[in-house]
């Protein structure tokens, strides 16, 4: 996508946050989008995670609030069955899910925060420039629907 758009006389244009350096071409605007784009997913799957560790963790307590409905309803060896072999049990060898949590963040999510602001200083440190070239190429100029900042003034308002 070439877009390179700059603001247009009216000021009805992308804020200096969004607006690309002189000089920057189209390959590496599409490029570090794709980097923010990539850990975009890792933001998601990692919300994915916490959720598991959430519901791994809730799994867990009801379990052992069935332990003792089994327990108190005379059903000894169920859970007894329950609570050795599956209360409070590793999800993977050596590991409840906080430490699955603490280790992506350690050793893939901070490392790759990081590497994607470092990456972003090709394009002046801008985040979502490419999103943001791709609004001003898609949006309809002068219709009050489609301004370019939150602070624009839509025509005739």
């Amino acid at each position: 996508m070439t877009t390179g758009h700059t603001p247009s006389r009216d000021g009805d244009g992308p804020d200096r946050a969004h607006r690309r350096p002189p000089g920057l071409d189209d390959a590496t605007v599409e490029a570090v989008g794709k980097v923010s784009e990539a850990l975009e997913a890792t933001e998601r799957a990692r919300g994915h995670l916490y959720s598991f560790h959430q519901m791994t963790g809730r799994a867990d307590l009801l379990l052992g609030e069935a332990v003792e409905m089994l327990r108190g309803a005379g059903h000894e060896a169920e859970a007894r069955l329950l609570e050795v072999e599956i209360l409070g049990r590793n999800v993977i060898p050596g590991h409840w899910t906080f430490q699955i949590v603490e280790g992506y963040d350690d050793h893939y999510y901070k490392p790759f925060v990081a590497a994607e602001e470092r990456v972003r200083d090709l394009v002046g440190g801008l985040r979502h420039l490419y999103e943001a070239e791709m609004k001003e190429a898609r949006r309809t100029h002068g219709h009050s629907a489609h301004t370019a900042r939150p602070d624009t003034t839509p025509p005739g308002a």
